[in-house]
């Protein structure tokens, strides 16, 4: 038979409570057990029932393990302090710095300049100086590289051009020499067709001459 599960929830039945609480423990225990043999671990289990009562297991030395413990949760929390400490430091260092680059901003867009002295006003004077001095820079190379790539654009453009002109001369050489071939040949067919005509009457005696000898004979 398939065993069934059982919900995981308060057992509402006293008794049934007490009884799976008394077989569970034990079951625990056991696999405690069975861990510290098998893996060579350290273990303490402390277990207080419903009523109050204790119940504990452990590898070794109960009070040994339970100060381990607590030295180990010392120095999670002296390390989490630590972690603590050093990000509060850093938050407080890295707002500063942004308030820092903040102002100093303002200043260079000529905004909060009331405060300052003759010195800093120089070193705000330098800075913007400074700042214009590299965006001319800055502006200057890409209108060069603008202009290069302009320059690349019409040196193609003129090239192609001249790619087009050339191609339409030899079109019209072509078509030219088409047309002069046409017309040698329409000039020639007419003198063929004349000269026929011309040999037209003779072909018509030498045949009335061969009817004339058929007839006598």
């Amino acid at each position: 038979m398939v065993r069934q599960k059982i919900q995981i929830k308060k057992i509402d039945n006293l008794t049934a409570r007490q009884v799976t609480f008394s077989k569970r423990r034990r079951g625990l225990f056991k696999k405690a057990q069975e861990l510290s043999t098998l893996c060579d671990a350290d273990i303490a289990l402390i277990v207080f029932s419903a009523t109050g009562k204790l119940f504990d297991y452990s590898s070794s030395s109960m009070k040994q393990l339970v100060q381990r413990h607590k030295q180990q949760a010392d120095k999670s929390n002296r390390v989490g302090k630590q972690i603590q400490t050093r990000s509060n430091h850093s938050h407080a260092t890295v707002c500063k710095e942004l308030s820092d680059l903040t102002l100093e901003l303002k200043q260079l867009m000529g905004e909060d300049l009331q405060g300052l002295g003759l010195n800093e006003l120089t070193r705000v004077e330098r800075m913007v100086e400074a700042g214009l001095a590299r965006v001319g820079k800055t502006k200057n190379d890409k209108l060069l590289n603008e202009i290069s790539k302009l320059k690349m654009r019409e040196s193609d453009l003129i090239e192609e051009n001249s790619r087009l002109k050339l191609q339409h001369q030899v079109e019209n050489i072509q078509c030219t020499g088409h047309h002069a071939m046409e017309q040698g040949c329409s000039t020639e067919s007419t003198t063929t067709i004349s000269h026929g005509f011309a040999h037209c009457p003779e072909e018509d005696r030498n045949l009335s001459d061969t009817s004339l000898k058929l007839s006598l004979l």
